[in-house]
């Protein structure tokens, strides 16, 4: 299928990392205009494509502050960028701000368990808000129905396995919550034309996933193109029907 977002914008947290930089090249190579919200010049070291006329990115913003995020929407949104026509708003919000955490449960202080909280769950929730508030503000379709928006969010395989999450529990739990949020929100906004799902991979082939484990076997590990692809699909407007889903990227570990 045929992915194209005919100039649509859309909101990439976590988008400097390395999934992050494998779904912003698949969206600006199906169409996209990016936007990527970045807390400091450390977090851009290792992206590339920050200068790609179809990425902007913000700086100063800490996508777990209420009062920052609702200031880098409406600056994301206040113009489109040069050169490229504005095609009603913000079309979808991809969110893969997020962190790991392992240890074993008795030792997981009340900071680390907030701090796997903040990035993991408040993060979607405040972008997944403000992106809402967007998508109920477009005009309707010449039809008449609503105009809508896709949201996708970043769970894990422990978040529907939970046994799998064993010397990790608050990062379970986090991403478990989640996944959660994706459900209930789905059902909430799907007659607002807003269609909400998540994709939860296991081990991703990543440079520091390879670093930590030498001796793993790679090849079973999901690669980062193929995880961006499904990513794209759930939030292009392609994607017509799906809504609420934890889709497994597992690969085949």
């Amino acid at each position: 299928m045929q992915i194209d977002y005919a100039d649509g914008h859309v909101v990439v947290t976590g988008g400097a990392g390395a999934l992050g930089a494998a779904v912003v090249r698949r969206l600006i190579d199906a169409g996209a205009v990016v936007s990527v919200p970045a807390h400091d010049e450390h977090e851009l070291r290792r992206f590339e494509l920050r200068s790609h006329e179809r990425v902007r990115v913000f700086l100063g913003v800490d996508c777990a502050d209420e009062t920052a995020l609702a200031r880098f929407y409406a600056d994301a949104l206040g113009r489109p960028p040069e050169g490229k026509r504005d095609t009603g708003g913000l079309w979808a919000a991809v969110h893969l701000a997020g962190g790991f955490a392992m240890g074993p449960f008795e030792e997981t202080s009340l900071a680390d368990f907030q701090a796997q909280w903040r990035t993991n769950v408040l993060t979607a929730f405040l972008s997944s808000r403000e992106a809402v508030k967007l998508f109920k503000s477009r005009p309707s379709t010449p039809g008449g129905g609503p105009a809508g928006g896709r949201i996708v969010n970043v769970v894990a395989r422990p978040a529907l396995e939970p046994r799998l999450g064993a010397g990790m529990v608050a990062y379970t739990t986090t991403k478990a919550a989640l996944a959660a949020m994706t459900q209930a929100l789905a059902e909430e906004v799907v007659r607002d034309g807003v269609l909400v799902n998540a994709v939860a991979p296991s081990v991703m082939d990543t440079p520091a996933n390879r670093k930590a484990m030498p001796s793993a076997d790679f090849s079973a590990w999901a690669p980062l193109p193929d995880v961006a692809a499904t990513i794209a699909f759930l939030a292009s407007p392609q994607n017509t029907v799906a809504r609420g889903g934890i889709v497994p990227v597992y690969g085949r570990s």
